[in-house]
């Protein structure tokens, strides 16, 4: 028998098969690690809960003027096993505890601690236990918001920079065709401190000029995942064949290769479609994705609380700006816009201006220098721009007087971004689906890649978030606006 007869029966052979002891011991310590790494998730997970019943209970006491420390910790021994076994469950049900990979980010994070205090809460009052105020449960939950997410992206963030000083990045390979694997390749790749090295692309028949390494065909997926020693293979077609995908996923399973899929529009709205029985074949109805009912009660209400509290604590920010605008250039502080707002009804948006009086009469001449695609008007270095004007846009301070915009009804803090009418008029059919809910100050937008991204990309997210809306997902938003918006990322 050849020696190329032997490696062929060696790649060929299923690696889920029962595996020789030198494999065996490979495996103990892969299975060590992964004890090694749930065990670190559920102690950063105890601390969190601890420290956040612990200070919601100081803070109650430093209020009320009894801020004894043994009381407090007595009272926190008292709850702190129920509260964090509640929360350890709940943390697994969502896959808070799986491997870096696949491991949830901060939404599931801020869902699952929501979760937490309902059931506590609803434990408690069904046990008959009595309470002056339900402040221990609000107060608890919005300190494990803090302790908890803060405790796990440090995690996130040491544990990443010692793989990648160890030099780990998971190898990956994109099978389809078209523009979208090119965009795909870009974004996992491309990004500061990507875990995905992109090795190049498979097309199912033909390939295509995308800027990446074309490595073949489907029919040389063996030799490639094993010459290539790739880790994970994505499938970035939405019209890739059912019966090739299906044969794509059993060679990559035979050797230990995981397959992810880039989801598609479809993909997308089905997880909001609803079975509609008693048809000959079976149909799933895709409802509008407008908020109404509890959830427009939900989310308004969030929108009043969230607009009055940024507007109260930022009112020394705000009266620097006005200061600021005032004094470095002539003409008014707020520039109203015109925007389309729900069911594409114009309102005056309200904005710092940041340009000189006749920004809007050089439009015209300007246009040839837009720097971004589709409908959207983007200058990086934009003339008309004041001093203050610049560092307000650099830092996205010139939106908050929509703050006032949402307690109007006019606008929500988190949804699809309103967009000025110039840009409006360019928009074809399909963009004006986000026009069905109220616009946001920030969105998926702001967090996702700004300015940097293509105009279609830009809508696609902004139906991403119609479809998957929850009030975990707008404050989860809301959190990461604010790295967003420091980092100065497509910003301009």
């Amino acid at each position: 028998m050849s020696e190329s007869t032997v490696r062929r029966e060696v790649s060929d052979r299923d690696i889920r098969r029962k595996r020789p002891p030198v494999m065996s011991f490979l495996l103990r310590m892969s299975t060590a690690r992964r004890v090694a790494r749930v065990l670190s998730l559920l102690a950063l997970d105890f601390i969190g809960v601890a420290l956040a019943v612990f200070t919601a209970l100081m803070l109650k006491a430093a209020v009320l003027g009894n801020a004894e420390l043994a009381p407090a910790l007595h009272e926190t021994e008292r709850i702190l096993a129920f509260a964090y076994l509640l929360t350890a469950l709940l943390f697994a049900r969502s896959g808070l505890y799986a491997e870096r990979a696949q491991r949830p980010g901060l939404s599931r994070i801020v869902g699952s601690l929501f979760q937490v205090a309902f059931v506590a809460l609803v434990f408690a009052v069904v046990s008959g236990e009595h309470f002056s105020s339900y402040y221990l449960f609000y107060g608890s939950l919005a300190f494990a918001l803090l302790y908890v997410s803060s405790l796990r992206y440090l995690y996130e963030r040491l544990t990443g920079a010692m793989l990648r000083a160890a030099g780990y990045r998971r190898r990956a390979v994109l099978v389809g065709t078209g523009k979208h694997i090119g965009d795909l390749a870009h974004a996992l790749g491309d990004a500061p401190n990507s875990p995905i090295e992109v090795v190049g692309f498979l097309a199912p028949k033909r390939l295509s000029a995308n800027g990446l390494r074309p490595l073949g065909s489907l029919a040389e997926l063996k030799k490639v995942l094993d010459s290539e020693r790739i880790d994970e293979v994505i499938i970035a077609d939405p019209d890739f064949p059912q019966v090739e995908a299906l044969e794509l996923v059993d060679q990559c399973h035979q050797r230990g290769v995981r397959v992810r899929l880039a989801p598609s529009t479809m993909e997308v709205l089905i997880h909001h479609a609803e079975f509609v029985p008693g048809q000959s074949v079976p149909l799933f109805e895709l409802g509008p994705p407008v908020f109404e009912g509890i959830d427009f009660a939900l989310k308004r209400s969030f929108d009043i609380l969230g607009a009055t509290l940024l507007l109260i604590l930022l009112s020394p920010l705000l009266l620097a700006i006005v200061i600021a605008v005032r004094v470095s250039s002539r003409g008014p502080i707020l520039f109203r816009s015109t925007r389309r707002g729900i069911g594409q009804r114009p309102f005056p948006c309200l904005k710092f201006r940041t340009m000189h009086t006749n920004a809007e009469q050089l439009q015209d001449d300007l246009e040839e220098l837009n720097e971004a695609s589709g409908a959207l008007f983007k200058i990086r270095d934009d003339p008309r721009l004041t001093p203050v004007g610049r560092v307000l846009r650099r830092f996205s301070l010139d939106e908050l007087p929509q703050l006032v915009n949402v307690l109007r009804g006019d606008m929500s803090l988190v949804g699809p971004r309103p967009l000025p009418e110039r840009d409006y008029e360019m928009l074809e059919d399909w963009h004006r689906k986000r026009y069905l809910v109220l616009p946001g100050i920030t969105g998926l937008w702001q967090v996702s890649g700004r300015s940097e991204l293509d105009f279609d990309d830009l809508v696609h997210l902004d139906f991403i978030y119609l479809e998957r809306w929850s009030l975990a997902l707008d404050l989860t938003i809301l959190l990461k606006t604010i790295p967003a918006v420091l980092s100065q990322r497509g910003a301009y």
